[in-house]
């Protein structure tokens, strides 16, 4: 796929994945309940059992009557299910409607001052209680948990104070900070538990509250052995996504977090200003509020899928281009680490290669209330290799690393194409908007991928002249990738986002294009 300039004799290419197909498969349903309004709507596998999360829930009666509300919820959907179907956890029977019908709520002995399946520490508790609903502090899910195993998983969870009626409406809503929440699954019923207070302070980018992977140690930190990990977090600031890691066994201790500075392509231990708009400072400019970065076994690179603030209900997405280095590096070459491609642990690779640009993968149908939110995928479903090799116990067969089919109701392995061909998404649609009288529930689409067309024409450089900071910032936004891109600093050269000269002596196309960088980014450009 690609698309012609305004100049004659110029090509702009433009790799992108090719969606093959969508299809909207409707609300989650909670049959246990009588009737749950909640958001969020984030999972993961663990203990062959895929783990639902939520933030705010509402339980109600057959009359609209309020049974029961806290700030988080959790569900299990098992292999056999209905995709479309989970069951709730701490769901009890309440009592009777006038009609002598049953109801039934989650947490329901629980108000919003105890807050739900993840738990306060005793302050949070008390201060819930006096406020009564008042005021409160909330643990909003808010991003996929990460395996560390196949029983076990993490995610950062934000804390935020609610104030129902500030004086300043800007401030009914302030983070407080990242808590770290461990969870397994027992056939009990998933299990949540905080790791301390905060890990990362509110005044600091929400690291872990967009996405997080786990990786092998650095290649170039021979210090380090094999069994260790190094987490990748990646947080959304104003102007774009900045990009943390830290040592696993170190992910509580927020003064061993070092930050990635796109301008050197090195991590450094100076974190982000989450108000910069130097976009040659921001890991990935543009805008997002919710999504996801996995690893995806059939394109064999990793995926961004996200929504944006523009509160349009699409789905938009980039992969990770192997065939675009940012820099000269002896293991990180085009066509991945070594040139053989990248396996789930390579997480490096996010400060190796450059993000394709923006694109649109799916616009969700929204509801009556307004606009969709909360847009999450769901990478378990409909593939088998979920989960990194290493993390399945050493006594497993290496042909037996593979976790159970999810989502045989609608899609069966054999017809599937490949893991990962088809990817399940999830947002939260306003079925009624408002703050106090709003009604949410959970929709579900899967989306069939193609492939990455629109190879571009001739070899990349293994040596690219592109800079850190225009490859790996992306794709700035308002701009087109036609658009050429600075380099940074005085030694600045352009160069187009996967494009292929038919005549190269072209020297007027040349300089219209030159100028046209020139006013678009006030960068000065040496010929």
């Amino acid at each position: 796929m690609y698309t012609n300039s305004i100049a004659s004799g110029v090509h702009i290419f433009r790799r992108m994945i090719s969606v093959k197909s969508t299809t909207f498969l409707g609300p989650q349903l909670t049959p246990d309940v009588t009737n749950v309004s909640r958001d969020g709507g984030y999972s993961a596998l663990i203990n062959d059992n895929i783990v639902w999360l939520y933030d705010d829930t509402e339980c109600m009666g057959y009359a609209g009557n309020q049974l029961s509300f806290v700030s988080n919820t959790a569900a299990v959907a098992s292999p056999n299910q209905n995709i479309s179907t989970v069951e709730d956890f701490g769901v009890v029977m309440v009592g009777n409607d006038n009609h002598g019908r049953k109801e039934y709520a989650i947490l329901a002995n629980d108000t919003v001052g105890t807050g739900g399946w993840i738990p306060f520490q005793p302050d949070e508790l008390q201060f819930n209680n006096k406020m009564k609903g008042r005021e409160r502090v909330a643990i909003w899910p808010g991003t996929s948990p990460t395996p560390i195993s196949t029983t076990q998983a993490f995610m950062y969870a934000p804390l935020v104070y609610v104030d129902y009626q500030p004086q300043d409406p800007s401030k009914e809503y302030q983070a407080r900070g990242m808590t770290l929440v461990t969870i397994t699954a027992p056939n009990s019923g998933p299990i949540a538990a905080r790791e301390g207070d905060l890990v990362i302070p509110g005044t600091e980018i929400a690291f872990g509250g967009f996405a997080t992977l786990l990786g092998f140690t650095s290649t170039t930190d021979l210090s380090r052995g094999n069994d260790t990990r190094d987490v990748y977090l990646l947080g959304a600031a104003n102007n774009g996504l900045q990009l943390a890691r830290v040592d696993l066994d170190n992910v509580e201790s927020y003064t061993d977090y070092s930050y990635f500075d796109p301008r050197n392509l090195q991590f450094s231990e100076i974190s982000p200003d989450p108000n910069i708009s130097d976009y040659t400072q921001i890991y990935l400019p543009g805008t997002f509020t919710s999504g996801s970065v996995f690893y995806s076994p059939y394109f064999s690179t990793y995926l961004m899928i996200y929504l944006n603030r523009m509160a349009d209900s699409t789905f938009y997405g980039r992969f990770l281009d192997l065939n675009q280095p940012l820099a000269p590096d002896p293991v990180w070459i085009v066509g991945g680490k070594d040139g053989e491609g990248i396996v789930q642990e390579d997480a490096e690779a996010l400060v190796k290669y450059a993000w394709s640009p923006e694109q649109t993968l799916y616009a969700s149908p929204p509801g009556k209330g307004g606009f969709n939110y909360a847009g999450t995928a769901h990478p378990e479903y409909f593939n088998r290799q979920y989960f990194a090799e290493s993390l399945y116990s050493e006594s497993t067969p290496s042909d037996q690393r593979l976790n159970a089919w999810y989502g045989s109701a609608i899609l069966l392995e054999d017809d599937a194409g490949g893991d990962g061909r088809h990817l399940l998404l999830s947002w939260t649609s306003q079925l009624q908007g408002g703050m106090d009288n709003g009604v949410y529930q959970i929709c579900l689409a899967k989306v069939e991928f193609d492939s990455i067309s629109g190879e571009s024409t001739g070899t990349p450089s293994s040596t690219p002249s592109v800079s850190a900071a225009a490859t790996s910032g992306g794709q700035q936004p308002g701009k087109t990738p036609e658009n050429m891109i600075p380099n940074v600093g005085n030694r600045i050269a352009t160069v187009f986002e996967y494009c292929a000269w038919e005549d190269s002596c072209i020297l007027d196309v040349v300089s219209y294009l030159l100028l046209s960088v020139m006013v678009a980014t006030g960068a000065s450009l040496l010929l």
